[in-house]
């Protein structure tokens, strides 16, 4: 889902303060910003292996090149 961010920030700072339509670009911004949030995060943990769960080696520090 690609959102520009920039045209929201735009919107958002040329409507009234305090109006129904700044907050509901606001809550618009604040979701597409959880929702690149939650992607890079999706993204991250899909690359990075897990700890080893026995021995002696990698249960405590995951050193990944």
């Amino acid at each position: 889902m690609d959102i520009n961010t920039t045209s929201l920030i735009n919107n958002l700072h040329s409507s009234q303060a305090g109006s129904v339509q700044a907050s509901a670009q606001l809550l618009v911004l604040k979701q597409a910003m959880n929702l690149q949030g939650q992607g890079a995060m999706a993204l991250l943990a899909s690359v990075q292996p897990p700890l080893a769960t026995s021995g002696n080696l990698g249960t405590q520090l995951n050193v990944y090149a």
